[in-house]
């Protein structure tokens, strides 16, 4: 959306001069779309959990879309003068201070620049075509200082001191919109002796406070409940306990469902239920995954010595990891040996977790919109026809010798898709911050070597991404192909027919979906 200009601002550096790509000079984004005034409105309109009436929205956002806007991103207190009622004060505060930002720092070429770029980004965000992160909408504009990460990655040592600092570093993150991870694993076993007498109280128990300051401070102050990452070595002492923590406080809900307390997630009975504002996650290692494989013996180790205090048979293990997970859904598992081996700055120190965020598998750009492979794979199996996009300079000529430009993408169906086993993988990542994993062979298309194989490529390659338009020209409401299988629901005793399961995507069933899979 940029480039370089040759004019110096007053503080030195070289300005840049904005090209409009979403925006018209002299006409403002938000008097290039239609506008209405609605109500948002969530539960039952006799007693809503939330209502704001007289709110204005642009006419192509859905009623969802105003609910949830209107709900977690309107600042302000909700009956003031001072709460925001349309959109146009919510893009406009956060645009506003972003652009308001570059002015102060010299980043513009031009105060036409400046302006310039603000339109753009209204326009972008105005007419969906990229968002910000909930804490962008919740703080840019309404704090002095906002806090506009998503996630972050705290520490903690075997101290009073650092617990109860990392506490209260968990609740500031918290109280700004943001999430928390953290691993756990320094912090002594609860077999442990203290120097002063008795044991430890162990990293589970210190979890408790921690799992009610997440539940207790709403995140941001925003009606959003925080999300939080929680992740334990396999070989720390209390692994054990870690694993089944939440499992067991589900069969105290169903207890406490049974007895007819209120289990809604705001209700009396479940507020009681410990360990549920967190995912947690057992960090294990290729040494453990081996002998898991092999059947060998696996030791936890004291966090003061070093030895084993106990010592477990690895696949049983890894068996109470997955049953576990089976009964509630955690804990998940990282992959430690292989998450340092792909460290992109190792001299920064070890990763010992990560945020409570995964990206899903690698996908591609389809005219049903983006695809991952392993489902482009299954809906081709099951007789779908999908198109794929590719870009139009890479296609048509044989040959490594660099090509005529062309522009734009086209869409082709594939000739074959096929799972050709288990090979190793490289990742790559780009200037923009893109990245691409594939196996090494795979041919990259660069702008000055033509085809590379991936393990073959050299800084100096300048590799084509796709960053044109792929519309979703063939987008269907209809459910995807296997979703009866999936819906299948064995684990409690019975089983889903077709008829029973809904064949479209509707609002409703997106709302529940999101809260299902959101993370909070």
């Amino acid at each position: 959306m940029s480039k370089t200009a040759t004019s110096t601002p007053k503080n030195g550096l070289r300005g840049l001069s904005i090209e409009r790509r979403f925006s018209t000079a002299g006409a403002h984004p938000f008097d290039e779309i239609e506008w209405e005034i609605r109500d948002a409105v969530i539960g039952n309109p006799e007693s809503p959990a939330f209502e704001q009436r007289g709110v204005e929205f642009p006419k192509s956002w859905s009623q969802n879309a105003t609910n949830i806007v209107a709900q977690k991103y309107f600042r302000g207190q909700l009956g003031s003068e001072e709460r925001e009622s349309s959109v146009k004060q919510m893009i406009g505060r956060v645009a506003g201070t972003i652009s308001g930002w570059g002015r102060e720092g010299g980043y513009f070429a031009s105060d036409e620049d400046a302006g310039a770029f603000e339109a753009e980004l209204t326009s972008i965000l105005l007419n969906q075509k990229a968002a910000f992160n909930s804490p962008v909408w919740f703080n840019v504009g309404f704090e002095e200082t906002p806090q506009c990460s998503a996630c972050f990655i705290l520490s903690v040592e075997d101290t009073m001191e650092s617990i109860l600092e990392w506490n209260t570093k968990e609740g500031k993150i918290f109280r700004g919109g943001s999430g928390s991870g953290i691993n756990l694993s320094n912090i002594r076993g609860s077999m442990e002796p203290l120097k002063k007498g008795g044991t430890a109280s162990g990293p589970v128990s210190f979890m408790r406070g921690a799992d009610s300051w997440a539940g207790t401070i709403k995140s941001g102050g925003k009606t959003r409940r925080a999300a939080k990452m929680v992740v334990l070595d396999i070989d720390h002492p209390d692994v054990e306990h870690f694993i089944w923590c939440k499992a067991k406080e589900e069969e105290k809900a169903a207890a406490l469902r049974d007895a007819g307390f209120d289990m809604s997630i705001d209700g009396e009975g479940f507020t009681s239920i410990q360990y549920q504002n967190a995912n947690n996650s057992v960090r294990v290692t290729d040494d453990f995954m081996e002998a898991v494989e092999a059947g060998e013996k696996w030791d936890l180790t004291a966090r003061t010595t070093g030895e084993a205090v106990k010592t477990l048979d690895a696949r049983e293990l890894m068996n109470q990891i997955a049953d576990a997970a089976w009964r509630c859904a955690d804990p998940g598992v990282q992959y430690d040996t292989i998450i340092n081996r792909w460290h992109t700055c190792p001299e920064s120190g070890r990763i010992n977790a990560s945020n409570p965020c995964f990206p899903a598998d690698a996908r591609v750009h389809t005219t049903q919109g983006l695809m991952a492979i392993d489902e482009l794979f299954k809906r081709t199996q099951a007789g779908e026809v999908v198109e794929v996009y590719t870009h139009r300079s890479t296609a048509g000529e044989n040959g490594s010798a660099p090509r005529p430009k062309r522009e734009g993408v086209i869409a082709t169906r594939p000739l074959a898709v096929m799972q050709t086993g288990v090979k190793p993988i490289v990742r790559m990542q780009f200037a923009n911050g893109a990245t691409l994993r594939c196996t090494p062979n795979h041919k990259i298309w660069t702008l000055n070597r033509g085809y590379v194989a991936a393990e073959d490529l050299a800084p100096a390659d300048r590799v084509m991404l796709n960053d044109t338009a792929t519309p979703a020209e063939r987008a269907s409401w209809a459910l995807p192909v296997r979703v009866a299988e999936h819906a299948k629901s064995f684990s409690r005793g019975g089983s889903v027919i077709h008829q029973e399961l809904p064949t479209r995507w509707s609002a409703v069933l997106g709302e529940l979906t999101g809260h299902l899979v959101g993370d909070g």
